[in-house]
Order: C-alpha cells, then structure tokens, then sequence
C-alpha cells in the first residue's frame, strides 16, 4: 500500500490528539495542550522504520531502516501539509549508527537546530529538530511515564537516572516534588534540563549531576564504587549515601564505561539492586528496559527475585502502558515500565 494511504489512515486513528490541538482551554475544563505526539509508528502502521511526530510547530520525520525516496517525501508532505502547514524536518538515520546522513536545505536546517519550546500537558520542554546527539530532545513514547512521576511525586524525593534532558525530573518538580537529583553522564542533555526547569520555573528544587550513572548510583546506596576492568577509575562526583521516595530508572540498551556495563539483556540486575538500595520503604521505583525480545513477564520476575534478596518485598506493582499513538501488535510493546512499591 503506498505510504500516503497507510500515514492518512493512521492520522486518522490520531484526530482525537490533533483535534485538540485547536479546542480551547479553560479554568471550568480542567484540560491541557499536548502539542507533540507520535502521527505514524512505524511496522504497526505499515511501514518498518519510518516515524513521524508532531513536535509543537513542526513536523518531524525519521527513518531507521531505509531511506525515503523522493516520491514517498512529497507523499508524506502532501499529507501532512493537509493537516497543517507547518515546518517539515526529514532525519535519516537508516546507517547502522543511527546518525542522521541528509541535508536540508539552508532555511530548514536552521529551522531544524533552532530552540524551540514544545508542550505536553501544560508542561514546557525545549526542542532541537538537530543537533550535537541524535535523538529528539523529548522521548514522546514516555509520556506515561511523565504523567505517572507527576502525579505521585508531591512532596516527595525523586531520583532521575540516566535523566538526559530530565523530562522525568522536570514533570516531578512540576507535580510538587520537594527534591529532585537528576543525573546522567552527558553535560549537553543537563543543559537542556536545566532549560525545561527554568521553562516550569522548578529550577529551585532541581539538581543536575553530570556522573556516569554507575558511581553515583553506588554511592547513592552505599555501596563502594567499583571498576569494571580492575583499573584505575577515572574522577566521578562524591555523593553522600541517600534513600528517595520515587526511583527512576530508564538505561539504555548497552553501554560500557570504566565503572560496569550497562546490559538491559543480561544483566538488568547490577543498576535494578543499587537503586532499589536508594529507595525509601514504602517508596516506589519504577523500571523501564526498551529491548523488544526481553519478555515482560520473566523481566518482571527477575526485579522480583531481585528485591527480595534485599530483604525487602513488592507490596503493589503497576505497569505503565504507552499511549494510543504508540501502538503495538498484540499489546506486547517494545517499551515496558513498571512501578513497584518497596516494603
């Protein structure tokens, strides 16, 4: 089926997001603006690899697999053009590392690396089409994830991990959060942090650790910090023992660096009992692992087990689904979340 069809018929199964784009807000409704959300989600909707979002002003499209031909661009522009006349950036990632490979034209890559400010439920997040990394400066698929810190975060300590540009930690300063400890290792994702406190006016009870998430998190829970190779470790802030009422914990599939390995596949456990350590009794930490072919359920017993050779048990688990513009085939979502209250 050609590309136009499948991104009509899945703008379609997203009116009820676009739509409220132009409804208005009021103090009675009680409802709030999202203006960056997921219109085409790759293989479910018909197409491997291609995703287009709506990113406040503009549209966004992105390929991982293949590249667009010149046809399937001007399709997909006449679509979304019909929808509103905005902005449109294609990203290119279809190499092996992900790095975007096209040009655009001198006004759209402008447009592209300019800041702008994007809004999901009342919540301000700055935004690059293209910058120094790679990806979006918001993950639009943790939403829920948003949402949830949000609302279970007043008056509460929260600990951010591998925050990279802190939407987690600014939607719990933005719930009533007394504390906040964002950390990740790259000081450009902080920086854009920093940005999305000031743009809530949080910045007074946001902190921002620039720390591979291994030493910090170690110290964190007491434990002593360690090297993965037996050889010297490079400096890392000093961080006092400390417990926080909501963990977060969403690493990337791999990583390596001098302090462990980072293995959502192997070996989830060496980040899971560390920050288990540094939740409260009776305090919640939620647990993300992104690997499509990790199965849920063993995933899910593994946290279990690993709890309790804390000594400690899970007394509520709750999963956090993604939203209707992130669909999956059979409800088996390569994203899984999990809150579990420790006790």
């Amino acid at each position: 089926m050609p590309v136009a069809s499948l991104l009509n018929t899945a703008l379609a199964k997203r009116a009820y997001l676009i739509d409220q784009l132009s409804s208005p807000t009021t103090p009675t409704t009680g409802s709030s603006k999202t203006d960056c959300f997921r219109v085409f989600h790759g293989t479910v909707d018909g197409v491997n690899g291609l995703n287009i979002d709506r990113y406040g002003d503009a549209w966004l499209i992105q390929t991982f697999h293949k590249t667009l031909s010149e046809q399937e661009v001007e399709a997909i522009h006449k679509e979304l053009l019909a929808i509103a006349d905005l902005p449109i950036v294609y990203n290119d990632r279809s190499n092996k590392n992900s790095r975007i490979i096209n040009k655009l034209d001198a006004e759209t890559e402008a447009y592209a690396r300019s800041e702008k400010v994007i809004s999901e439920n009342d919540i301000l997040f700055t935004s690059k089409l293209r910058h120094e990394g790679q990806d979006p400066l918001l993950f639009l698929d943790m939403r829920i994830g948003r949402e949830f810190v949000k609302a279970n975060s007043h008056k509460k300590s929260v600990l951010n991990l591998f925050a990279y540009t802190c939407g987690i930690g600014t939607a719990a300063a933005v719930g009533g959060a007394k504390r906040v400890v964002n950390v990740d290792f790259s000081s450009f994702a902080l920086a854009a942090g920093r940005k999305n406190a000031e743009l809530n006016g949080v910045e007074s009870v946001c902190q921002f650790i620039h720390s591979d998430a291994f030493p910090a998190l170690r110290q964190l829970a007491g434990l002593k910090v360690t090297s993965r190779n037996k050889k010297k470790l490079p400096s890392y802030p000093r961080m006092s023992a400390s417990q926080f009422d909501l963990v977060f914990l969403d690493p990337p599939r791999f990583a390596k660096s001098a302090f462990g390995t980072v293995d959502l596949i192997n070996d989830y456990q060496s980040l899971f009992k560390p920050a288990v350590l540094a939740t409260k009794p009776g305090g919640k930490i939620i647990s993300c692992n992104n690997v499509a072919k990790v199965d849920r359920e063993t995933w899910f017993n593994s946290l279990v087990r690993c709890v309790e050779k804390q000594g400690s048990s899970v007394s509520e688990a709750t999963w956090l689904d993604c939203h209707q513009d992130f669909p999956s085939f059979d409800d088996n979502h390569p994203l899984k979340i999990v809150s579990l209250t420790i006790t």
